[in-house]
């Protein structure tokens, strides 16, 4: 199974920025940390990461034909990213948005979600584990 991971824009800074929320990890490390977790044993997984809505989309639609699952951390562009959400419906993609804090618990705005209706679940506040709550979530689904 072939399943791309995509983090959005400011996660190339984990480990430091705000690691009381986001932790201290890097996002090489918790990439690392995924690739090597026993739920991931059999799967083909690909990183990417952009600050960059454009290249985000880019590189999804690069994707769309040899990809079953994308797990998207769209960053802010979750908030406003109709372009990101045009992009996973275009792509027909299966899709699982995965955020490290709880967005819920946080600013008004990061309540609000424009691609969540185009994603088969949302995991979130989970940290690292979210990642792979999403993966065995597309487990389940198989």
């Amino acid at each position: 199974m072939n399943i791309i991971i995509v983090n959005g824009p400011n996660l190339n800074l984990l480990g430091e920025r705000e690691p009381k929320i986001y932790g201290s990890e890097s996002l090489s490390e918790i990439n690392l940390w995924i690739e090597n977790h026993e739920a991931c044993t059999n799967l083909n997984l690909e990183f990417f990461q952009s600050n960059s809505e454009g290249s985000i989309i880019d590189f999804i639609h690069s994707k769309r034909k040899d990809v079953d699952y994308l797990i998207i951390n769209p960053g802010a562009l979750t908030h406003y990213s109709y372009a990101l959400r045009d992009a996973i419906i275009s792509t027909q993609f299966k899709a699982i948005e995965v955020h490290l804090s709880d967005i819920h618990d946080r600013e008004n705005f990061r309540k609000i979600s424009v691609i969540k209706s185009v994603c088969l679940a949302q995991f979130y506040g989970e940290g690292k584990h979210g990642y792979i709550t999403a993966i065995k979530h597309i487990l389940e689904q198989e």
